[in-house]
């Protein structure tokens, strides 16, 4: 009787899913499934990602299911039992109308594993996952498979497992880091205001779900730019380089509801504006950035992130901290496929200080359904530009189309 109980509690929540969505499969409400690495090595960890979207036009509830169960297959066919544990929260996904929420669970690749092995998860039949296990490359191919019209859910496709290229490698490796946009306003003169900014981790861990110190490194680049719309020659007013070097971790610890989460981001950063003579700006800082989280059942996360900074290695008489501030008070709450605010506030000596409210609406949940968001930004006081760091700047609305909100 206690396996039996076992049993039922691990397969309930995969019931009550199929349940929810078997009366509104036709209207396009499913679980798409699929490895984050194509892969793995013997007894190590492996990640199963899930996505459960709901475009039924009304909201959906559904339960996520604590485990996963299902059985690897190798190329004779010898079938090896798959377990996998959820990694992330909430125990019950809350999903308006045309949104989607992510899933991990975790699990292991089998220890005497080797050559190309096939996932299958028990409840999903048309779900095959491909794995290669070791070195070599995939000699087969694994025809993708559409979901039948009788299955609840809408299925993960399975590709043959090739060994990374180097660009493959790169592309895992690179990633978003602050937001990237394109926004103009009119306030004095056509301006617009452009970032972009990436990071690269400089080691990929072996687990996922349990990564080492060195694994947690990153290279950042970040570029601002400032640029005169209106003046014949259309010149660039200032444009901000913002290269670091940091160590960063979205979750170090969290509550046993897992709703509360503290991150941490802590480095070294130099900014300069590539100008000589008087127009010459650089500087450089320390910083350390605790990230204090709260997910909510609702889909939404809410982050408060000050950045503490320390500078080092920076002409003590051009005033940098007088203007920007020894904290940047951050705080930031993103509903899932929905909704971005923050804000920004700096502030400095002598009533100098700065305020950045940032707004993002996900294109996709328009009349345009593109990728991308529409993207507000409103910045009144210091520090626009490096260049005019010690210069307070007019009220400035701009609005245009962000790609990383």
């Amino acid at each position: 009787m206690p396996a039996f109980c076992h049993a039922l509690s691990r397969t309930l929540p995969r019931l009550l899913l199929a349940a929810l969505l078997l009366p509104v499969s036709a209207a396009q409400a499913g679980m798409l499934y699929h490895l984050a690495s194509p892969q793995g090595t013997p007894g190590a960890t492996v990640e199963l990602q899930g996505l459960l979207y709901n475009d039924t036009g009304g909201p959906l509830t559904a339960p996520t299911p604590q485990e996963l169960d299902g059985e690897w297959v190798d190329a004779a066919g010898h079938t090896i039992p798959a377990h996998f544990h959820l990694r992330t929260s909430p125990d019950t996904a809350n999903l308006p109308a045309n949104t989607f929420t992510r899933m991990i669970w975790t699990g292991r690749v089998p220890t005497d594993a080797k050559g190309l092995m096939t996932l299958r998860l028990n409840g999903s039949n048309d779900t095959l996952l491909a794995l290669q296990v070791g070195g070599g490359t995939a000699s087969e191919h694994v025809a993708q498979t559409e979901p039948q019209a009788s299955t609840p859910a809408p299925t993960a496709q399975v590709a043959s497992a090739p060994a990374l290229s180097p660009f493959d490698t790169f592309r895992n490796a690179i990633s978003p880091y602050d937001p990237i946009y394109f926004i103009v306003g009119n306030n004095g003169g056509a301006t617009a205001r452009f970032q972009l900014s990436l990071k690269y981790r400089l080691f990929s861990p072996q687990d996922p779900e349990h990564p080492r110190f060195m694994d947690n490194w990153y290279l950042g680049y970040t570029q601002t730019s400032l640029w005169d719309l209106h003046s014949n020659s259309i010149p660039f007013v200032d444009t901000t380089y913002n290269p670091s070097l940091f160590w960063a971790r979205e979750s170090l610890l969290q509550s046993s509801n897992k709703h509360w989460f503290l991150g941490l981001n802590t480095g070294f950063e130099h900014k300069s504006n590539g100008k000589a003579g008087d127009d010459s700006r650089s500087l450089n800082d320390l910083y350390i950035q605790p990230e204090f989280n709260y997910r909510s059942d609702s889909g939404s996360t809410l982050t408060f992130m000050p950045r503490f900074k320390h500078y080092v290695w920076t002409d003590p008489s051009m005033g940098y901290p007088n203007s920007l501030g020894y904290v940047d008070w951050k705080l930031r709450w993103a509903q899932d496929d929905g909704l971005v605010l923050s804000g920004l506030y700096r502030q400095g000596t002598g009533g100098r200080n700065a305020t950045q409210i940032e707004a993002a609406w996900p294109l996709k949940r328009t009349f345009l359904h593109m990728n991308g968001y529409l993207y507000a930004q409103y910045f009144r006081g210091y520090g626009e530009t490096l260049l005019g760091y010690d210069q307070k700047n007019d009220p400035q609305f701009r609005v245009g189309i962000a790609f990383v909100p």
